[in-house]
């Protein structure tokens, strides 16, 4: 299961990387459309995604044991998205051996 885990995570950080590079080259994020800027559903999407980005810190937090630690992920996962989170998620998956429960993952290491 874990190494299942960490190839989805690797396989989301280098998606996330390949489609944030492609964008980036075609047009830059502040030149975007103000049609597309002051839609309706790309402004429910931002919500969207920016509440399951602290819901994902939630996690991170409960993990972390720092303050800094817990800040700079935060700032991380806020301006990085999916990046900063399959980061993250590698970093813990690695942690554990490969024969680790589910929950050693999840857990707070002791």
């Amino acid at each position: 299961m874990i190494w299942f885990l960490r190839v989805a995570a690797i396989l989301v950080l280098l998606t996330m990387l390949c489609v944030t590079t492609w964008a980036s080259n075609f047009v830059a994020l502040w030149k975007m459309p103000r049609e597309v800027a002051t839609h309706a559903w790309f402004i429910a999407t931002l919500f969207d995604t920016y509440f399951a980005f602290l819901a994902f810190w939630a996690w991170v937090a409960y993990k972390e044991t720092s303050h800094l630690a817990r800040g700079l992920w935060l700032v991380a996962i806020l301006l990085l998205g999916n990046i900063a989170m399959s980061i993250y998620v590698l970093r813990e998956l690695f942690r554990v051996p490969a024969d680790a429960k589910f929950e050693d993952v999840l857990l707070r290491r002791r």
